[in-house]
C-alpha cells in the first residue's frame, strides 16, 4: 500500500559530511530511477484498465444490444412455431382432403373402368335379344300364316269347322301383337343399342383418363406424403430454433451480470492503480527533492557537471534574449508570446506551431544548444522551451524537414512541438536552480530506455521564459 508521502529537508548539523550527503544523493537518484520504473508500470497497467474497461463497456452494450435482438428473434421465432404450427394443421387437413379425393377419384375411374368393360357385355347381350326378337317375329309371321290356312280349312269344313275357324281366328290376333311386339322390341333394341354404343365410345375416352388418374394417384400420394415430411420438418426446425433462441437468451441472461461484476472489478482495480500511480508521482517529485536538497546542501553528484553545463547554457540563452531585446531584434511581449499558430499545409505527423519568437530562437539557439550534444556521449538533446512546454527550436539532428511518414516525423520533426507530458512540461514551469528527472524514454517496439532529464530555469528581465532541457542516458 502507498502512503502520502511529504518531504521534509532537516537544517544541515556540523556532524553531517559530504559523505553522507552524497550517500543521500545517489540512494535518492536510485530511489527515482525505481520509482520512475514503478511509476511507468502502473501507467501502463493504468492505460490497460482503462482499455479494458472501455472494451467491456462495449461488450456490456453488445450484449445489451444482443439480448434486444435475441429478445426480437425469439418473438419471431415464436410467432414461426405458432404458424408453422398453423400451416401443419392445414396441410394435414389439405392432405387429407387430397387424400381422401384422390381415393374417391380412384374408385370413380375403377367404376367407370367396369362400367366400359360391362358395356361390351351389354351390347352382346343387346344383340342375342335382337337375334332372339328376330325369331320371335319370323316364328309369328310363320304362325300367322299358318293361321290364315287354318281359317281357309275351316271355311271349307262349313258348320263343322266354325269353332277350328274361331282358334284360328285367335292365333292369327295373337300372331299380329306377337309381330308387332316385336317391332316394338326390335325398335327398343335397336335405340338401346345405338345408345350403348355412345356409351360405350364414352366410356372407353374416359376409362383412358380414369387409367391416367389411376396411375397418377400413386404420385399424388407419393407428393402428399413428402409435403407431409417436409412440413414436419419445418415444424421441427421452428421448434429447434425456438429452444437455440431461448437457451442464448438464457446464456446472455447470465452472462451480462457477469460482464457487469467484471467491470465493477477492472473498474476498482483502475481507480486504485490511478491513486497508485498519483501516489507515485508524488513519491518520485519527493526524490528528485531530495536530490535537489542534498546537492544543494554539499552532496557530491554524478550529475554535477551536468548540473552546471545545463545551468551555463540556460543563462547564455537569457543574455542573448536580453540582448536581443536591448538591440531591437524582439519585443518583450513578443519573446513571451504563448499564440501557438499552426503551420498550413504540414506533411502527416505532429501538429507543428509557430509564435512570435520562433524566427528568433531559430537564429540564436543552434550556436548554444549544438555544441552540448559534444560535451559527453551520453547526451541526447539540449533545447529550450517556453514556460508551456513549447520547443521552438530543437536540436538539427531532430529539426528534418517533414515527409509522408507520420512515424519517421514523429522521430525526426520535433521542433516547433508542444510537449506537455509531466517532464516536459514540469521542466518548463520549474523555477528552481536545477530540475531533475528520470523517465522512460520509448525506443519504439516495445523497448524502453531510461533517461535523464535535467533542466534550469531561463529569466529574462526577471520573468520566467522557460527552461533549457537536457537529456541524457545513465
Amino acid at each position: 500500500m502507498f502512503v502520502n508521502a511529504k518531504l521534509e529537508i532537516a537544517p544541515k548539523h556540523a556532524e553531517t559530511t559530504g559523505d553522507d550527503l552524497t550517500d543521500v544523493t545517489r540512494a535518492a537518484s536510485s530511489l527515482g530511477c525505481e520509482l520512475v520504473e514503478i511509476g511507468a508500470f502502473l501507467s501502463d497497467i493504468d492505460r490497460l484498465c482503462h482499455s479494458q474497461t472501455g472494451a467491456l463497456q462495449a461488450m456490456r452494450d453488445g450484449t445489451t444490444h444482443v439480448n434486444e435482438a435475441n429478445a426480437r428473434m425469439q418473438a419471431a421465432a415464436q410467432a414461426l412455431a405458432k404458424r408453422t404450427e398453423e400451416a401443419m394443421t392445414k396441410v394435414s387437413d389439405s392432405t387429407a382432403l387430397l387424400a381422401r379425393t384422390t381415393r374417391e377419384s380412384r374408385a370413380i375411374a375403377e367404376w367407370v373402368r367396369t362400367v366400359n368393360d360391362n358395356s361390351e357385355t351389354v351390347e352382346k347381350m343387346l344383340l342375342a335379344v335382337q337375334k332372339a326378337n328376330e325369331q320371335i317375329a319370323s316364328i309369328a309371321a310363320q304362325v300367322n300364316i299358318l293361321a290364315m290356312n287354318a281359317k281357309i280349312e275351316a271355311a271349307r269344313a262349313g258348320p263343322a269347322g266354325k269353332g277350328f275357324a274361331i282358334v284360328a281366328e285367335e292365333i292369327t290376333e295373337l300372331s299380329r301383337k306377337t309381330g308387332a311386339s316385336a317391332d316394338d322390341i326390335s325398335g327398343t333394341v335397336t335405340e338401346l343399342a345405338d345408345w350403348m354404343s355412345t356409351l360405350s365410345q364414352g366410356a372407353q375416352v374416359t376409362a383412358r383418363t380414369a387409367r391416367g388418374l389411376i396411375d397418377n394417384g400413386s404420385a399424388t400420394d407419393a407428393a402428399l406424403a413428402e409435403i407431409g415430411a417436409a412440413m414436419a420438418e419445418v415444424q421441427s426446425g421452428s421448434r429447434e430454433i425456438e429452444s437455440g433462441v431461448s437457451q442464448a437468451s438464457t446464456a446472455i441472461g447470465r452472462l451480462a451480470p457477469a460482464l457487469a461484476d467484471i467491470e465493477t472489478s477492472v473498474t476498482t482495480i483502475a481507480g486504485g492503480i490511478e491513486q497508485a500511480t498519483g501516489r507515485s508521482e508524488r513519491l518520485i517529485d519527493a526524490s528528485e527533492t531530495i536530490v535537489q536538497r542534498a546537492v544543494g546542501a554539499g552532496g557530491a553528484s554524478d550529475d554535477a557537471a551536468m548540473i552546471a553545463l545545463v545551468q551555463d547554457r540556460a543563462a547564455d540563452i537569457a543574455r542573448v534574449f536580453e540582448e536581443a531585446i536591448t538591440a531591437g531584434g524582439i519585443g518583450v511581449e513578443d519573446l513571451f508570446d504563448t499564440q501557438y499558430r499552426p503551420i498550413t499545409g504540414q506533411a502527416a505527423g505532429p501538429q507543428q506551431l509557430l509564435t512570435r519568437f520562433t524566427h528568433l530562437t531559430d537564429a540564436l539557439l543552434p550556436a548554444i544548444q549544438e555544441p552540448v550534444l559534444d560535451c559527453d556521449d551520453r547526451v541526447v538533446f539540449c533545447a529550450a522551451v517556453d514556460r508551456n512546454g513549447y520547443l521552438p527550436t530543437h536540436n538539427r539532428i531532430f529539426s528534418q524537414p517533414p515527409g509522408p511518414d507520420p512515424v519517421w516525423n514523429t522521430a525526426h520533426c520535433r521542433n516547433r512541438r508542444i510537449f506537455d507530458d509531466r517532464v516536459g512540461l514540469k521542466a518548463g514551469k520549474s523555477e528552481t536552480p536545477f530540475l531533475l528527472q528520470i523517465y522512460r524514454r520509448d525506443m519504439g517496439g516495445g523497448v524502453f530506455k531510461m533517461m535523464k532529464d535535467l533542466s534550469a530555469p531561463i529569466r529574462v528581465q526577471g520573468r520566467h521564459w522557460g527552461a533549457l532541457r537536457l537529456a541524457y542516458r545513465f
